[in-house]
């Protein structure tokens, strides 16, 4: 599940979207996910989440990278202030979205897009069947780990480890079937709605990077 070498904190090499109007056109149904054996690292990564408080911290190999990053998160945190007005929460939420994603191995457009589709980015969201938190993560999961507070769910680095975490194991078992692996987040495995309106999200949070700045232009690190 982590990628050999990554720690808590994650070193990596290597046109704005308009009004955010796409929605999901019925309530999220992530509570339809199946209570189902965890392999030990997942278990591990789950308990991890729970264990650490604080919000990851990225560091990078080289300055173009870092620069890069810091290209991506101006953009985005324009794109999310409409849903997430507070500068520093919009810059911490962004920052571990990027964080977890990038440790399962998953685009993080894909994450903001679903995140988009299940919660509209609510952080105290809960589903009618009790899935809770940006990603909608179902209480059930926290008792697989042995702890069974569903309140840490609400907490914003244990959500998004959370959904990210199962997300990638969903992808693992369909063999990488991203199509597949949405519905079975969703509870709705084989039929297109809930994956179709995922990408369709993804797509508001796509991102492509200018290879280097212009000269005379800077980048703001703080969002």
């Amino acid at each position: 599940m982590t990628p050999r070498g990554l720690s808590r904190r994650l070193c990596l090499g290597g046109a704005a979207a308009g009004a955010l109007s796409i929605v999901w056109p019925e309530a999220a149904m992530a509570g339809a996910q199946i209570e189902e054996p965890l392999i030990d690292s997942v278990r591990t990564a789950l308990s991890s989440a729970i264990a650490n408080s604080a919000p990851p911290i990225p560091e990078f190999a080289d300055t173009e990278s870092r620069l890069a990053y810091l290209r991506w998160l101006g953009e985005m945190s324009g794109r999310l202030m409409r849903k997430m007005p507070d500068g520093p929460s919009r810059k911490e939420f962004l920052q571990t979205a990027w964080y977890e994603s990038k440790r399962a191995g998953l685009e993080t457009s894909l994450v903001l897009g679903l995140v988009q589709v299940e919660s509209n980015f609510r952080k105290f969201a809960v589903s009618s069947v009790g899935a809770r938190g940006y990603m909608q993560v179902m209480p059930f999961w926290t008792r697989s780990i042995g702890d069974g507070d569903p309140s840490t769910l609400f907490h914003m680095q244990t959500n998004l480890r959370f959904g990210c975490v199962i997300l990638r194991h969903y992808l693992n078992l369909e063999k990488g079937d991203l199509f597949m692996t949405l519905g079975r987040y969703n509870g709705s495995r084989g039929r297109a709605p809930y994956p179709d309106a995922v990408f369709a999200n993804q797509r508001l949070w796509a991102f492509k990077d200018r290879p280097k700045d212009k000269p005379g232009e800077s980048v703001n690190p703080s969002m």
